[in-house]
């Protein structure tokens, strides 16, 4: 082999990754795909890591991109592969010998799920300081073949994400962001055809950080996220040199305005990124690879196997005006229908029935709505003694503008810019990498946790401060942002350290904060503040996209105006993620009451597969407005499917369930045991025809093999 030749070869049985050494020690990832494929044969592979600082950028040759800036400049040093057990890694060091950066390149993936994980560093070997603009974290060239058919033939794939309206995931053909060019003018230039960015201090406010490619001949998918807690973040698609490319990034100075000195002897590490692949399996595969590495690559918690019910008293119920006489009637009720916690939401700290945001912060309970001698204990006791674990709510990174915080706290411990401390909505936003923030929180939280025994907290954040802070002395706002974000997470590592049997739910406003930093974290990530039980379907058979279905927390909220198909819809929500019950549930009729029942023994009996399960999707990804909806998990030997039906459409749907195919299966209708469901299973096609008379109306089959094959 010559030395123009060299390569490196790493992976697993699912996953290869061959990287080859140009003769002057240049990295390019040549393949990245199943062991014993073709190798992949982009165009003109990219470097491992793109970097720009000022000075530094990109250089062009006539029409072409020679060079990707100091990325491009990086050459192979050394690598060394390892593993610690399940995991895989590959370490990748480079080094520019003219400016003296050095890069270490990580990749990671768990045996046997097709996904890789990968991650940057970088360090400054030379004697000047580098003003780093932007550092990849993930650069795949040739996702697809070489050539017009293949981009012809892909699908990109991404998810909108608004406030009562999230994860709506779209689809389109790559050609129409980067439409075939012909003559002289080719994609040389590396310029995206679709590119996505977050935006403030929100991960998933506008867009999941994440995204798609798909073959939709082949079935050939990757899909990707970034795995950053704040709006600083980048992911671009398209064609470079007749092949795809997919690039990766935290912040950028061109997309956030992030900028980084990087002094000599420093050392600066990138947003982690994964990319998951399906060789033919298309969306649904790539999905249940990734949900395999979501399981594998967060902190281990009992809440993950456990999956116990929760009532929280804010949706469609009290909705931030909690006292001890409305809250009592709900512990019993809540008790009854067999809920494990109970949660306080909103409201518990303050007298101002609702307008208390501008006094927010030291979450003191309100003496006015715990009147009685024991105060809020009473409830919490009254909790405990139904057999229920106590939760409560709250806003830990905000202190409202005339809260005694505010003025307790110094300047320094806040979000500011040009020194001036950041007001949003009558509430500054702490800074966690300061130790007087991180104190008052602690303090906050071990009261709460270890002298009250909550032991569910509910952590919001319903403000977007916008760029970020400029707390230090020459540090943009998306630098001070990265390095808040980093201290968050860092401070919920403490917490979860210190008080290990502590539950915490991730929410900001539903689900505007929804990343796998904070997944890999926390036990349960809030859905969604949508209150209307239709709307809530396409985002809880969606949910699965982006958080395990034992971690996705969706509501349920009953009132004793809805019809029983309304009741058993709302119900019918939760029972393939986690319920979040809420509702006027004291108030049901008996036949409503009972229908709540029956849905959480149903969910009790089912709930120790759900954290073995993957998602598939029956009828695709939702639309907002489909009027069929579907969603399955599957594990080695059962099927579990929820379909919804909302007014429109016929009252049959067709549900495609390829992996049953050939096997003759039995429909076990859960929920509701009423429900006026028929079926027909074709086993030749993997086809199950269901018909609901109502609309809107849902349902949750249980689907188990018989043991006669089909011919």
């Amino acid at each position: 082999m010559t030395k123009q030749q060299q390569s490196i070869r790493w992976g697993h049985a699912a996953l290869q990754l061959e990287i080859l050494l140009d003769d002057d020690g240049s990295p390019r990832l040549t393949h990245l795909g199943l062991p014993g494929e073709a190798d992949s044969s982009p165009g003109t592979p990219l470097p491992l890591v793109e970097v720009t600082a000022a000075g530094h950028g990109r250089r062009w040759s006539g029409s072409r991109l020679v060079d990707t800036g100091l990325g491009g400049r990086l050459r192979h040093r050394a690598h060394h592969a390892t593993r610690d057990g399940d995991w895989h890694t590959l370490t990748v060091h480079l080094h520019d010998p003219e400016t003296g950066l050095a890069a270490e390149v990580t990749y990671r993936s768990p045996d046997g799920v097709p996904v890789l994980r990968s991650e940057v560093t970088l360090r400054n070997e030379g004697q000047t300081t580098l003003h780093l603009e932007s550092v990849s974290s993930l650069v795949v060239g040739g996702p697809t073949a070489e050539g017009p058919e293949a981009l012809d033939a892909a699908d990109l794939l991404w998810a909108e994400n608004d406030w009562l309206a999230e994860c709506r995931w779209q689809r389109q053909p790559m050609r129409r962001t980067t439409p075939a060019l012909s003559g002289r003018v080719t994609y040389g230039h590396g310029k995206a055809g679709f590119a996505l960015n977050g935006q403030g201090t929100w991960s998933s406010c506008g867009h999941l950080p994440m995204g798609g490619l798909t073959d939709r001949l082949s079935g050939r998918t990757w899909v990707w996220q970034i795995e950053h807690n704040g709006g600083g973040w980048h992911w671009e698609c398209g064609e470079r040199d007749k092949a795809a490319y997919t690039a990766l990034f935290g912040p950028t100075d061109t997309h956030h305005g992030w900028r980084h000195p990087i002094a000599p002897s420093a050392a600066f590490r990138t947003v982690p990124a994964a990319l998951a692949f399906s060789a033919d399996g298309g969306p649904d595969a790539a999905f249940a690879a990734l949900t395999h590495y979501r399981r594998a690559q967060r902190r281990p918690h009992t809440d993950h196997h456990r999956l116990p019910v929760v009532f929280n008293d804010y949706m469609n119920c009290l909705m931030g005006d909690p006292t001890t006489d409305k809250l009592l009637p709900l512990i019993d009720a809540a008790a009854e229908a067999g809920a494990e916690y109970f949660v306080i939401d909103a409201g518990w700290y303050d007298d101002d029935d609702g307008g208390w945001w501008t006094t927010v912060g030291a979450w003191e309970p309100a003496a006015s709505r715990f009147p009685g001698e024991k105060g809020i204990h009473e409830v919490l006791d009254h909790i405990r003694e139904r057999g229920m674990v106590p939760g409560l709510w709250l806003e830990p990174e905000v202190i409202g503008v005339h809260s005694p915080m505010a003025k307790a706290l110094p300047d320094e411990a806040f979000f500011r810019r040009d020194d001036v401390r950041i007001s949003e909505v009558d509430r500054h936003h702490l800074d966690l990498r300061h130790p007087a923030a991180r104190a008052h929180l602690d303090q906050v939280v071990d009261r709460l946790v270890g002298e009250w025994g909550v032991g569910y907290l509910k952590l919001d954040h319903n403000i977007d401060p916008g760029s970020g802070t400029s707390a230090r002395p020459g540090e943009t706002p998306a630098a001070g942002l990265l390095g808040h974000n980093r201290a968050h997470l860092d401070w919920l590592d403490g917490i979860l350290d210190r008080h290990p049997h502590l539950v915490v739910e991730n929410c900001s406003s539903g689900g505007m904060r929804w990343d796998h930093a904070l997944l890999s974290r926390l036990q349960l990530q809030s859905t969604s503040d949508q209150q209307n039980l239709q709307l809530y379907a396409p985002i809880a058979a969606s949910a699965p996209t982006a958080v395990t279905p034992e971690q996705g927390a969706v509501w349920a909220y009953p009132q004793p105006e809805d019809s029983l198909d309304e009741v058993a819809f709302t119900m019918a929500n939760a029972l393939l993620g986690r319920i979040h019950l809420s509702g006027r549930i004291p108030e049901l009729a008996p036949e409503a009451r009972a229908l709540v029942h029956e849905a959480v023994a149903v969910y009790k009996a089912i709930r120790a597969d759900l954290p073995q399960a993957v998602p598939l999707w029956p009828l695709g990804l939702p639309a907002w407005d489909d009027p069929w909806i579907a969603l399955a998990l599957r594990t080695p030997t059962t099927t579990y499917l929820t379909v919804w039906r909302r007014p429109g459409g016929d009252p049959s749907a067709t549900l495609h369930l390829p992996h049953l195919r050939g096997h003759h299966i039995h429909a076990d209708l859960l929920y509701p045991s009423t429900g006026q469901a028929t079926t027909t299973w074709n086993p030749g096609t993997g086809d199950l025809l269901l018909t609901l008379p109502a609309a809107p109306s849902a349902v949750l089959f249980r689907l188990g093999r018989r043991e006669t094959s089909a011919a």
